[in-house]
Parts: structure tokens; C-alpha cells; sequence
């Protein structure tokens, strides 16, 4: 059944910017890293926003947090929505928020309407899906699904050294209820492309058939410290130089491969880090990622050559330590097809694509039925101060996930 009642379309945009201004940094910035003061204070808004729609709230060991709306049919699997509230240091108004606010927009909608569902519908807020603080990302969704043991989990030590477990108690929600609660008869996340092609194509609305393979590495190099001016090249250890060759190795393996194959290296540290002291150490990371499973596993296997190639020749020893992995998703094309469905009866544009992102949804497809909804990122510019979507494409994009969630409830 396709409904083509609209969501509150002011009340959506104000609660973004509400949500938007909790760890608001002096350049702009959302700066909610997952576990901190901030997260909290942005959780216990987002609650509140819950319980203000008769939710039943739910906290579990992991920390996601799942609010209900009942339906006639309790003993039906719930149809779940959502994302997470947890940021990036230098974030944006609407990466993970804006799939948990249309999520409750959508509530108050069908309860200002008095519209009763057979399955309940349940939002889900999952922690620490950005992996900025915590590696890895999506690691409540992965607990959730039992990707994770939460034994294992509680024991991650983030950048700043704090323990997830310790984190958890220290801001009030490491909950009690069990870990997989709500099992949902189908999971559809909306979320922000965070990639240029529905802002350059014109079209409004992406229904998302598959998410991209993830391999992330930290690898340390260690070498010899000595004096940039008397030592001769070829007598260097240099684990500054090493760093740069295998950013570019990363690059021109990229091109080599062409295709869907991206790499990054996003983060370095040298050690002394002084301008005339040849670098002791480095830590750097390198992100990997492709649509198919056997390209990516081809690039991991290139760069460990190279690895072990550029050690040799330059005297350094390098060791990796294996931060994320996970296989290529390939969400349900049934599901898919309801949204590009629903987003034609709303006479909006549409196509099927491809998610270069990470997202809780390639967790939850391990337990059932979903899909994703895009709307487009202006620019294609995300975890930025300047991310931007148009608010006319957020309520597009919101109306579409009424659409499909009224349907998979009846």
C-alpha cells in the first residue's frame, strides 16, 4: 500500500539543526565523537525526542538504542529504520542524523494521523558507526548482529586510550536489554549519498542495491633516526620516505586496477617530526575498498607485496594491524524496488546505485531484508563542515522512506 501523506517537512529540518548544533565546533563543525560527553548530550536529546512520541526505549549492552512504536500486531517482526548520531571530528549537520530524524518524523506523522500499523516500527540509533574514536566502524551495528562479540567489543581502546566498555558506563548507556532485541522483518537506513553522482546526475532519489568491500589497515615503519644533513641517502633508514611510496603506491594502485577500486592513506605520524631529523617512525593508515570482493582481496595482496618489497630496499621493518574488514554487500533487490517504486509515485527522479560509504544497513543485510534510500549531497562534500543537502531533497527523501515503511508494516 503507497501512502501519499507527507512528513512534517519544517519540524524535520529544525530537529537537524537542534541535533546539528549539540558538539558544535567554533569552524562550523559537528563534533560528536562516539562516547563522549557530546554523544551523550546528543543521545539524551534524541531519547527525549522519543519518548515525546510514546516510544518504548530500548538501551543495550552495546549502547544502540532502539525506540518502538507498537503495532496492532506485536507478534509480528518489526520493520526497523535509523542510523547514528555519533560524528566524524570535523562532521556535518546530516551524515547518520538525518536517517534517525526522518525515522521519528515518520513516527509523528502516522500518530498525528492516528494511523495504526500490523508491525511495529522500531528506530535505531547504533553506536560508534563512524569509527572515528573506535575501530571498527559500524561496531554497534556488528555487535547487534552478532558480527562482534560485545566481550570483544567492550575491550576497544579508542585514539585517546579510553576503553569502550568504560566509555559506555561513564556516560549512562550501557543498557540491559538483550543484544539483538527487535530482530526486524526488513531494515531500510536513509542517509545522505556523501558522493557527487545524484547532484551531478539532477536525480533525487537513490535506491541502493549494494555497499562496497572495506579493508583498513594501520601499518607502523619503524627505521633509524639520524641527522638530515651529514647522513648520506643511501645510508638512510627513512620511515618518512617509506610512508610517502606507499601513499603513492596506494594511488597509482588504484589507477592500475581502475574500476570501482579506491585507496586512501588517510592519516600520518612521524617520529621525531622534526624538519632536520630523519624520521624514526611512522603510522600511517590505507583504506581499500571495491565493489567486488575477489578486486579488493587482489589490491590487499598487491600491497602487502609492495610491502614487503619497499622494507627490503629501504632497511625499515613494517608491521600492519588489521583495523576493519568487510566483505561487499548486496542488499535485497526486492526492497530496492519498492523505494525506486515508491519515489516514482511521489514523482520524484531515481536510480539504482551503488554506496562508496559504510553504513549499519551492510550489518543489519546479515539478518534481513534490506535497503538503502539516498538523497543527493550537494557537491558530493561530506564529513565537512560543508556538507550540504537542499532541504527540499530532505524532505523528498524522508517522504519516500514514509512511503516504503507504511507498506513493509502492512
Amino acid at each position: 500500500m503507497t501512502t501519499q501523506r507527507s512528513i512534517n517537512g519544517p519540524r524535520l529540518l529544525q530537529q537537524l539543526q537542534i541535533l546539528a548544533d549539540v558538539g558544535r565546533t567554533d569552524t562550523g563543525a559537528c563534533c560528536r565523537l562516539a562516547l563522549t560527553d557530546e554523544d551523550k548530550q546528543g543521545r539524551d536529546l534524541v531519547v527525549g525526542w522519543m519518548k515525546e512520541l510514546g516510544m518504548t526505549i530500548s538501551v543495550d549492552p552495546i549502547g544502540n538504542i532502539f525506540g518502538l512504536r507498537a503495532g496492532s500486531r506485536p507478534e509480528l517482526a518489526p520493520i526497523m529504520t535509523g542510523s547514528h548520531i555519533d560524528t566524524v571530528r570535523t562532521g556535518g549537520a546530516y551524515d547518520g542524523n538525518y536517517g534517525v530524524l526522518a525515522g521519528l518524523e515518520v513516527v509523528a506523522t502516522l500518530n498525528e494521523a492516528q494511523q495504526m500499523t500490523e508491525r511495529s516500527l522500531v528506530v535505531a540509533i547504533f553506536t560508534n558507526e563512524e569509527g572515528a574514536r573506535f575501530a571498527p566502524d559500524m561496531l554497534g551495528s556488528l555487535v547487534y548482529v552478532g558480527g562482534m562479540t560485545l566481550e570483544e567489543a567492550l575491550e576497544v581502546k579508542a585514539i585517546d586510550g579510553a576503553l569502550l566498555g568504560h566509555e559506555l558506563k561513564r556516560i549512562g548507556y550501557q543498557g540491559t536489554s538483550a543484544l539483538g532485541i527487535h530482530k526486524p522483518h526488513a531494515f531500510v537506513e536513509l542517509h545522505i549519498e556523501q558522493g557527487p553522482l545524484l547532484d551531478i546526475e539532477g536525480i533525487k532519489i537513490g535506491a541502493v542495491e549494494n555497499l562496497q568491500g572495506i579493508s583498513w589497515q594501520e601499518l607502523t615503519i619503524t627505521g633509524q633516526s639520524n641527522h638530515a644533513g651529514t647522513t648520506p641517502m643511501y645510508l638512510r633508514h627513512d620511515a618518512g620516505y617509506a610512508a610517502s611510496a606507499i601513499s603513492t603506491f596506494v594511488r597509482d594502485l588504484t589507477r592500475s586496477m581502475g574500476g570501482n577500486q579506491v585507496g586512501t592513506v588517510g592519516h600520518v605520524v612521524l617520529t621525531p617530526n622534526l624538519i632536520n631529523v630523519i624520521a624514526a617512525r611512522a603510522t600511517i593508515t590505507v583504506d581499500l575498498r571495491n565493489t567486488d570482493e575477489a578486486l579488493l582481496q587482489q589490491a590487499e595482496q598487491a600491497l602487502n607485496e609492495f610491502l614487503q618489497s619497499l622494507a627490503a630496499s629501504e632497511g625499515v621493518t613494517i608491521t600492519s594491524r588489521r583495523l576493519a574488514r568487510f566483505e561487499p554487500v548486496e542488499f535485497d533487490s526486492a526492497l530496492a524496488d519498492r523505494i525506486a517504486h515508491h519515489a516514482q509515485a511521489l514523482g520524484l527522479s531515481n536510480r539504482r546505485m551503488t554506496s562508496g560509504a559504510g553504513h549499519d544497513a551492510q550489518m543489519l543485510a546479515r539478518v534481513c531484508p534490506t535497503a538503502m534510500i539516498f538523497v543527493p549531497s550537494a557537491g558530493g562534500i561530506s564529513h565537512n563542515p560543508a556538507e550540504h543537502t537542499e532541504p527540499a531533497d530532505l524532505i523528498a527523501g524522508a517522504n519516500v522512506l514514509l512511503a516504503t515503511l507504511t507498506e513493509l508494516a502492512h
